[in-house]
């Protein structure tokens, strides 16, 4: 077998920034693995004394530092920029210049105005500092030690090159993706890149062809993972962004993908331009033709363009975010972007990694039991007496025991028991021994290691304090026991004694002692479930949210875990079976399946955008490297603070508490931001069509435009100051209970549904101003009465709209909604009388025009109740 030359940059050219392509190349690993190791020399141009010094500075100029991708925060000027250009903004900009153009002042003013609120608030609310590449950099700024020319040195992370020789030892961190040489007793904490808890063993020996998940080959160390206990020899195969750490780091780089939150903005905004692209053209030319009067048909088809344009959109958007984002902090939770409430809300799908996230990422000692599975003090106060004394390096398993420091109080270990001798733990023999003396002079050896390995060595099991024989048919049934702890996903070590007899001198003890044994019984650890993981499993469900499990961890230990919170595991689907799927068959097995185990960050991400291909609105909590480009491709990326730096960079927001109860609050929360966000959208669209049906037939049949430009503009500034306080309003419980998506359809059937109402009255007041007032030669008093009229119906409509149920009986509007829609219909009353009303065209109207105009008020908001009930029944909502 002979490895390809790609590190040597024969088959693509790298990166001279990044220190190569930016993606990882696991068929290159893979060939390194199963070779020898003088084939894996070979393929990368290397020998075991090391490179020379020039070439080791070659490479580095021909693959780059080993530095992996870094992202750019933007700057203040591409922010401000970024708002500029949305959609709205620039027509309504584009509608200001034609105004100053044509020499309309004050339409110029009031556009600009509209601009400037909106453009600004939101530019404010999403300024934020960006620390992404110094995070990920950290990952990269220390030393390793290298041998060049036969000498061993110590050099900067970054100045390592495919085909360096590399020395680890325990405490080291990996300094990239290598090929392990030769080993002695080398254990690996690759937690952050697989989600599993415990230490791998790494070995030298060519891996075997069955393996084909990168993270499984016991002798490829991947940068990102640290050196837990025993030292070795490796050769460098990649580095910087061909590492399988720094293709996830450059995977998140860059633009991210529309969310289903941005994409139905988008869909909305494009709609109303629409709307105007056909309204204005039909409004200018209407009245133009009719009245001939081409420049007052321009500057009111212009007036009319920014009547329709929701241009306060952004801005209501933003203020909602906004105060959800305070609401979410006041429960110890950080929104990064802004955008992802409204997805927490819309979300249908949590994928969930299980380390960390539903499990407390930690090893505990779960069972301590004797010989025949019964719970039993004395196992835990002799396997604390043994990790208490041991010297050598403390594993995770010692540590989960030695955290019952009560016991170190109850069992007086420091005053009754004294340590004699070790017998230090190795990988052949897979235990270690301690002994200790008594009070009483008595000294006991306390062995404990892997199942198969003491209970070799026990001749004898105490039962419930008798000691007796070891019998075949019983030894069979105390594996079975661990067997089955092990069935359950619980680590099983045992633990043996015996008592020695005193010497006169200071005894020695060897491995040749561990002979002989009793059996006391079975320490059984696990990653337990965090305390709030079943409750807030259950109110997730409660919300409609479907949670499915996506590890790395096997899926023994997940199935187990899973049932522990009380998530039934119906369907389980390996990374295995993952990878012989297409896009389309993965898509039906992920809606089918809840529990996805034995997977790389690859498979996470494949699962996200399979369930995102049928319709869903995804969520994924995760907290590991591996975690990252899930995180990212996901609707809602949500992470702990006790998460990698990586993982906290790829998510949207960062629980603070260690409680994921928070989650079904964000939901909620998000629920009420989009709420409140389509009660606007639902008011300004149905109003501005019903307008396009007033305004069209007004000006067809008018010998007089339907109302001066300046009117339509300040019309529509009250409007949409009436509307700045829906962040404000409370949200129907039951319009909480599901998750909301955007559905453009939906809308613009209740458009069609809701807004010709307006039009309805819209007509009764041309009548009632024509035939009753005749205003047929009094153009400035049917100006008045139809610019109030269409400020207190549209002002009200907010009242119906804002809820599925009846308006100010069954559901109120908040106090400062209902405060701001009375300000605004009593400042457009007064504009009549005011000094200002000259100026706006605007002339007192007649006593019985206000009992007119309530009786219409009346009768619209019983018409809209009844159709939006006739709607709910019909569309569901």
């Amino acid at each position: 077998m002979t490895i390809s030359q790609k590190t040597l940059g024969t088959a693509q050219s790298p990166d001279p920034v990044s220190g190569g392509t930016g993606a990882h190349d696991s068929a290159q690993l893979l060939e390194a693995a199963y070779a020898d190791t003088d084939t894996v020399l070979k393929g990368l141009a290397s020998q075991l004394s090391g490179l020379s010094t020039a070439d080791a500075a070659s490479r580095v100029k021909q693959f780059g530092r080993n530095e992996i991708a870094r992202e750019q925060s933007q700057s203040a000027f591409m922010r401000l920029f970024r708002n500029i250009t949305n959609p709205l903004v620039l027509l309504l900009l584009a509608l200001g210049v034609l105004s100053f153009l044509t020499g309309d002042l004050r339409a110029t003013v009031v556009i600009f105005v509209m601009v400037v609120l909106g453009v600004v608030l939101r530019f404010f609310q999403e300024m934020r500092a960006d620390h992404a590449a110094e995070k990920l950099q950290a990952m990269v700024s220390n030393t390793a030690t290298v041998v060049r020319a036969d000498k061993e040195e110590e050099v900067s992370l970054k100045m390592v090159v495919p085909g360096d020789i590399i020395r680890l030892a325990a405490g080291d961190m990996v300094p990239a993706d290598v090929r392990v040489l030769s080993a002695k007793d080398l254990f690996v904490n690759q937690a952050a890149l697989t989600g599993e808890a415990l230490p791998v063993e790494k070995k030298a020996p060519p891996a075997s062809a069955d393996v084909q998940n990168p993270l499984d080959l016991p002798n490829i160390c991947f940068l990102g993972s640290n050196v837990e206990s025993g030292a070795a020899t490796a050769v460098v195969v990649h580095t910087g962004d061909r590492t399988y750490f720094g293709s996830l780091a450059a995977s998140i780089v860059g633009g991210r993908q529309l969310t289903s939150f941005d994409k139905g903005i988008n869909k909305f905004t494009w709609l109303m331009i629409y709307f105007i692209a056909v309204m204005v053209p039909a409004v200018f030319l209407i009245n133009g033709l009719s009245k001939h009067n081409w420049l007052d048909a321009f500057l009111f088809a212009m007036a009319v363009a920014v009547g329709l344009t929701p241009e306060m959109l952004p801005m209501i958007v933003t203020v909602n975010l906004s105060k959800g984002a305070l609401a979410m902090a006041r429960k110890k939770v950080i929104v990064k972007r802004l955008n992802a409430i409204q997805n927490f809300g819309a979300m249908d799908v949590l994928c969930t990694d299980k380390t960390g996230t539903l499990t407390q990422g930690k090893i505990v000692l779960e069972k301590h039991l004797d010989a025949h599975g019964d719970p039993s003090e004395k196992v835990l106060h002799y396997g604390y007496l043994n990790s208490y004394n041991h010297t050598g390096l403390k594993n995770l398993l010692d540590e989960a025991i030695l955290a019952h420091e009560e016991l170190e109080e109850r069992l007086k270990a420091k005053e009754h028991y004294r340590k004699i001798d070790e017998i230090p733990f190795d990988f052949v023999r897979r235990r270690m021994s301690v002994v200790v003396e008594d009070t009483t002079g008595l000294n006991t050896l306390i062995c404990k290691g892997a199942v198969d390995e003491v209970l070799g060595l026990c001749t004898r099991v105490e039962v419930q304090g008798e000691i007796i024989e070891v019998l075949p048919e019983h030894d069979a049934k105390r594996r079975q026991i661990a067997d089955d702890l092990n069935g359950q996903g619980f680590r099983v070590i045992a633990l043996a004694y015996k008592t020695m007899p005193n010497a006169p001198d200071e005894p020695v003890y060897s491995v040749k002692d561990e002979s002989d044994l009793i059996l006391l019984g079975f320490l059984a650890f696990l990653d337990p479930p965090k305390d709030t993981a079943t409750e807030a499993l259950k109110r997730l469900h409660s919300l409609n949210v479907d949670v499915k499990v996506l590890t790395g961890d096997n899926e023994i230990i997940t199935a187990h875990i899973c049932k522990e919170v009380g998530m039934p595991v119906e369907h389980l689907l390996l990374g295995s079976q993952i990878e012989t799927m297409t896009e389309s068959e993965l898509a039906e097995a992920a809606g089918a399946t809840s529990v996805f185990a034995r997977l790389v960050p690859a498979h996470k991400e494949r699962i996200i955008r399979a369930l995102q291909s049928k319709g869903h609105v995804l969520g994924f909590l995760g907290d590991g490297i591996n975690d990252a480009p899930a995180l990212k491709a996901a609707d809602v990326g949500i992470s702990v603070d006790s998460a990698v730096d990586i993982a906290k960079e790829s998510s949207d927001i960062i629980l603070l508490k260690n409680s994921l109860l928070v989650l079904e609050q964000g939901v909620l929360e998000g629920r009420r931001v989009f709420g409140n966000i389509i009660k606007y959208i639902k008011m300004a669209a149905s109003s501005n069509f019903g307008n396009m049906f007033s305004v069209v037939g007004a000006s067809a049949f008018l010998p007089f435009l339907p109302m001066l430009p300046i009117q339509v503009l300040v019309n529509n500034l009250l409007y949409d100051f009436s509307q700045t306080t829906i962040p404000t309003d409370e949200v129907d419980a039951e319009w909480l209970t599901k998750p909301r998506q955007w559905t453009i359809d939906k809308i613009l059937r209740f458009i069609l549904c809701i807004g010709p109402i307006s039009s309805i009255f819209d007509y009764l007041t041309f009548f009632l101003l024509l035939y009753v007032f005749n205003c047929w030669d009094n153009p400035a008093l049917f100006h008045t009465g139809w610019f109030v009229e269409s400020l207190f119906t549209q002002t009200l409509i907010i009242h119906v709209i804002r809820t599925n149920k009846i308006p100010f009986i069954q559901s109120r509007a908040s106090w400062p909604l209902i405060a701001t829609s009375m300000i605004i219909v009593a400042v457009g009353a007064w504009l009549t009388v005011s000094p200002l009303a000259n100026t706006l065209g605007f002339v007192p109207l007649p006593p019985q025009y206000w009992l007119f105009l309530a009786l219409m008020l009346l009768g619209y908001a019983i018409l809209t109740q009844v159709v939006k009930a006739w709607f709910i029944r019909r569309f569901g909502e």
